[in-house]
């Protein structure tokens, strides 16, 4: 493969077992793409700064909500991170380095911070997958709290997750086991990427959205959907013996699907020439 440095090191992190993959350092290959000459060992050791800092700050007695009230209180009142409300669309919310440098960043990005902070002060998180409003909550067994790091650390309860996504669907929505579930680290950048890509389709910036779709695949292949809007984004480029590839493999993968109409008027219309 002939990948560029940046894309060379996500790649080599991600062949790992999913719970050895550094999701610091992945998120920061991600960004290396858009920044070539990001320094990842700078925001590695400032993370590590930002914990051995938290650390002093941390109760005595470590009870799960008093350790994060400390952590909430240095992230967001010492050093201000904050959830980009004015501009949410803004690429840089998802770019780690960025994120670590504005004090910027959306509720993934922030809960990264939150994820690293944590887990070098030895006290584990994991994220929580949360359609539309990614959270994060303590790997404790049955403790089922969780923390909006967007939100400035807010804890919440189940009922309170409900609550929040009936907020931004804007109606009544039933909460469903699986919103809460954790996610691996596979599961979290691919998460990260699809944030990526759908601010590139917005700003109709067609080849930094392939280039997120193509790391999505590196990290999970047989995600269907998003071997079909390669295809469709090879075409958009011009890219015809791709994307005749990739919507080749989709047909012969689902059929029936109900855009299979639309794709097969592609690949009769790349035919032609």
């Amino acid at each position: 493969m002939n990948f560029s440095s940046a894309r060379q090191h996500f790649y080599q992190e991600i062949q790992q077992p999913d719970e050895n993959i550094d999701l610091a350092k992945a998120a920061l290959y991600i960004a290396q793409e858009e920044y070539p000459d990001l320094d990842v060992e700078h925001y590695l050791n400032a993370l590590d700064t930002m914990a051995a800092e938290a650390k002093k700050r941390l109760p005595i007695g470590r009870y799960p909500l008093r350790v994060i009230q400390s952590i909430n209180q240095y992230l967001y009142e010492d050093l201000g991170f904050a959830g980009n409300k004015k501009d949410y669309y803004d690429p840089r919310n998802s770019f780690f380095n960025d994120v670590i440098d504005r004090r910027l960043g959306i509720p993934i990005s922030l809960a990264l911070v939150y994820l690293e902070v944590a887990r070098r002060v030895d006290f584990p998180m994991v994220g929580v997958g949360m359609p539309l409003h990614f959270l994060i909550r303590p790997d404790i067994p049955d403790m089922e709290i969780f923390v909006d790091a967007f939100n400035n650390g807010e804890v919440m309860f189940a009922e309170d997750c409900q609550e929040r996504l009936s907020q931004i669907y804007q109606q009544s929505v039933t909460l469903q086991p699986e919103f809460l579930a954790a996610v691996n680290h596979r599961q979290f950048l691919v998460r990260m990427l699809t944030n990526l890509k759908y601010i590139y389709l917005k700003q109709q910036d067609i080849e930094k959205a392939l280039a997120a779709v193509e790391r999505i695949l590196l990290l999970l292949p047989d995600m269907i959907l998003e071997l079909r809007d390669r295809g469709l984004l090879y075409y958009q480029l011009g890219l015809y013996s791709q994307a005749t590839q990739d919507l080749q493999s989709y047909l012969t993968r689902v059929p029936d699907a109900e855009d299979a109409p639309v794709i097969r008027r592609l690949l009769t219309e790349m035919a032609r020439g």
